[in-house]
């Protein structure tokens, strides 16, 4: 549910099909904001407004249905979207991704909450999977478990900023620079730790 992340999307699809041979991807949940049913104050709706504007005018292509704020009752929560990224992937690792651009999709194009765990429940049945599991695993303690692990290791590897990319290379934990339009400066970058 972050909106840099959904503006990051064209050049991560990018830059992973310009990975060089060996360098494998594991995506890792950060959290961003934990659970609340409390309505988003005003202050934080027009920032976030604000920030689609923003995106909209920096990174070409993005688009955003700011219908989301009259039609949703926003709550800064994106703990609910995180576990069901993992509720997804326990019926795959397929599912992983597949869910995660579901919620984007959801969010950011369809003015939908997915804070809210109905929305996610759909989002599960519209992308085939089991809903019953689904929903079953998305109030899991395990799967708060899961996340809250996922977040620490996030955390451990300096990933604090969202979108984020690390490189494991040799022991060593080495962060990429983040580029929204030119997804070669990040290869490059890449090649670059690599060699080293």
């Amino acid at each position: 549910m972050c909106s840099w992340c959904y503006a990051f999307a064209p050049a991560w699809e990018a830059l992973k099909a310009a990975l060089p041979p060996g360098v494998a991807v594991q995506r890792v949940l950060g959290g961003l904001a934990p659970d609340t049913d409390q309505p988003m104050p005003q202050e934080m709706r027009d920032y976030l407004r604000a920030t689609w504007t923003r995106i909209e005018r920096q990174v070409p292509g993005t688009r955003f249905n700011f219908d989301f704020w009259t039609r949703c009752e926003p709550r800064r929560a994106t703990y609910p979207a995180c576990r069901a990224v993992i509720a997804a992937r326990a019926q795959g690792e397929e599912h992983d991704e597949r869910m995660t651009q579901a919620i984007q999709r959801a969010y950011y194009r369809e003015a939908r909450n997915p804070s809210d765990r109905d929305t996610l429940v759909q989002l599960a049945g519209e992308l085939g999977l089991e809903r019953d599991r689904f929903a079953a695993a998305l109030e899991h303690t395990e799967t708060q478990r899961a996340l809250e692990a996922e977040i620490a290791r996030a955390r451990g590897m300096g990933a604090d900023g969202f979108p984020s990319l690390v490189l494991e290379h040799s022991g060593t934990l080495l962060p990429v620079p983040i580029d929204y339009t030119a997804p070669e400066r990040m290869r490059e970058a890449l090649s670059r730790h690599l060699a080293a």
